[in-house]
């Protein structure tokens, strides 16, 4: 009797093969965290000067995790707040320029993908600001807003409402023109026409513009927040590094991209529920 193993199985094995591998020769390349300590003792005995960051092997970085993870949520201090707390405030910045950029860039969109007109008329402004990196608008944030919060959810905002705003565009421009015709002539007004013919119509690129964006949006508050400091997980990568402390930084890392593949999950989730066959 043959025993058929599914596809996701063997792929999720294989990943998780690869992922032993790494650790194992991960941990076998870099000094354990005591020869480190042996070793940075014995430069300052010499006269090599201050210590030097040694890479941690994974082992470590595992025991960091633990410690770090039973507890998420402490608050000792302005430099000393827990992965949870910092995460949070990254979320909530991510989130809130997130959704004021779709507020307006979801109308908008839809108004450049039914109307030429307006198309034509808002192409080069959108193409000038487009390129422009998110960050290259952070010091006119601060100072013009003056709160580094504040300026941190504007450039998320600014990163954020490109995509969501070009894939609206052409989600809406793309709808067959058939069923728009047959909304004629079931003689739906303009407004029902756009609710219950274009926008489910169009809603899986508009999805996808969306999940193109929180990606981009993840990404950019990691810098965003080395700039401005504070709090926020890019704050906490940044002050971790000025502790040599290379251990919390792994840790961060790590922890960006759980966060960033959980978000990308979820909007992957309401896309195929938006997701139909012709």
């Amino acid at each position: 009797m043959t025993i058929v193993v599914p596809e996701r199985a063997k792929a999720l094995l294989l990943s998780l093969l690869l992922l032993i591998a790494f650790l194992g020769a991960w941990e076998l390349a870099v000094p354990s965290a005591e020869k480190a300590a042996q070793q940075s003792e014995y430069e300052m005995l010499t006269g090599g000067g201050a210590p030097q960051a040694h890479v941690p092997p994974p082992s470590q970085v595992i025991g960091k995790a633990v410690k770090e993870l039973s507890n998420p949520f402490y608050d000792n201090g302005p430099n000393d707040k827990g992965i949870g707390i910092q995460l949070a405030y990254s979320l909530y910045r991510v989130l809130t320029g997130y959704f004021l950029a779709a507020l307006i860039a979801i109308p908008i969109g839809f108004l450049i993908g039914m109307s030429p007109l307006f198309y034509k008329a808002l192409d080069p402004f959108i193409q000038v600001l487009r390129p422009i990196s998110p960050l290259a608008w952070m010091p006119l944030a601060l100072f013009v807003i003056k709160d580094s919060q504040a300026s941190a959810i504007f450039v998320i905002f600014i990163c954020s409402i490109w995509p969501m705003l070009i894939n609206t565009a052409f989600g809406v421009a793309n709808v067959r023109k058939d069923w728009i015709n047959v909304a004629k002539t079931h003689e739906l007004g303009s407004l029902r026409t756009a609710f219950q013919v274009i926008l489910p119509a169009a809603a899986p690129t508009i999805l996808t513009g969306m999940r193109i964006s929180i990606g981009i949006a993840w990404l950019v508050i990691v810098a965003a927040e080395m700039l401005v400091g504070g709090t926020g997980i890019g704050y906490y990568v940044w002050n971790e590094w000025n502790n040599l402390d290379l251990t919390s930084v792994i840790f961060s890392i790590i922890m960006i991209g759980l966060v960033g593949m959980l978000l990308d999950a979820a909007f992957a989730f309401v896309q195929r529920s938006v997701q139909f066959q012709e």
